[in-house]
């Protein structure tokens, strides 16, 4: 097979297989390795100490796998209708918080890596050509943005997330990185403009101009990654967030008719789209553990979530 027979072989089994976006990308150092070391340098990695380490397989992913030539990366659609989520106590009396829409279900690492492994049995099935592969998910030493928009699936946006003119942003991405030769796709147009909504939108000004995010001020890393106390200059800003951030998805237009996701395992279990911020408050450990195993809320420890829903109760 020829590598762009191969390559529309993949395609039509990741439809199949329910991804909303496959797209072919030829390792190498990535195109942008200076933007992202500049970034570290600046220190708008904030705590985040572990994007420091292994930069080789950061600034060039195929080493991570001996031999490797392409990339396969893939788009699973996780955005859900508010309207369509509601649980009926989020129109109590309590004060309750946010969580953003990407940790609502179960926890996509789990989901995500165990379709992109099924994913690659189909590919050893159909295709005839023996092959190395390793599946790859947001905790690999990559930078999965610009794999994804060398492959095609979308442009990077002015709040740094990969945007496709149909899917939105509200999608996750797995790459399976291989040794297989195929035909790379082309990295779409910018489809920006103008528009600086999500700019203009961030509450606590994590943007200090387009394409470049500053961490340090971002409410996802603060109610996420951040383990100390949280500035109290930024605590207003924050509003009733308690684990992670959607504003800037939110005002971007190319949201606005986003399609709904399809798997199941997305939809909302505990602590939910709108936990009470008093529950929060007083979980124990063993209260915790129900809430957030199996799931990406577990990324916050029991004292982070419990400073988050203070600064949420202040707020609201």
């Amino acid at each position: 097979m020829t590598p762009v027979e191969r390559s529309d072989r993949i395609k039509s089994l990741a439809a199949a297989a329910g991804f909303e976006r496959c797209g072919i990308a030829r390792l190498g150092p990535l195109a942008r390795g200076d933007y992202f070391l500049d970034w570290l340098r600046d220190g708008m990695a904030g705590t985040m100490g572990y994007l420091h380490r292994r930069r080789e397989s950061r600034l060039d992913p195929s080493k991570l796998l001996p031999g490797a030539r392409s990339a396969v990366v893939v788009a699973l659609n996780y955005f859900q209708r508010v309207a369509d989520t509601l649980d009926p106590t989020d129109h109590d009396d309590q004060p309750h918080g946010r969580v953003a829409m990407y940790a609502w279900g179960d926890d996509y690492h789990a989901v995500l890596h165990e379709r992109l492994e099924n994913f690659v049995r189909r590919i050893r099935a159909v295709l005839p050509d023996a092959f190395e592969a390793k599946v790859c998910v947001d905790t690999s030493a990559i930078v999965e943005r610009e794999l994804a928009a060398a492959a095609g699936i979308g442009w990077i946006g002015k709040n740094t997330l990969v945007l496709h003119q149909d899917l939105g942003s509200y999608f996750f991405l797995g790459e399976i990185l291989t040794t297989l030769d195929l035909a790379p796709d082309a990295t779409p147009a910018d489809r920006c403009g103008t528009c600086t909504r999500c700019l203009d939108a961030c509450p606590t000004q994590a943007f200090p101009g387009p394409y470049r995010m500053d961490a340090r001020r971002c409410i996802s890393y603060l109610t996420i990654e951040h383990r100390g106390e949280i500035p109290a200059e930024l605590h207003a800003a924050i509003g009733d967030w308690v684990f992670g951030c959607d504003v800037c998805q939110q005002v971007c237009p190319y949201n606005r008719d986003a399609p709904t996701t399809r798997e199941p395992r997305f939809a909302p279990r505990p602590p939910g789209p709108r936990p009470r911020l008093g529950d929060i408050l007083a979980w124990d450990e063993a209260t915790y553990a129900r809430n957030v195993n199996d799931s990406a809320t577990d990324r916050a420890t029991l004292n982070m979530w419990r400073r988050n829903a203070a600064i949420a109760a202040k707020n609201v």
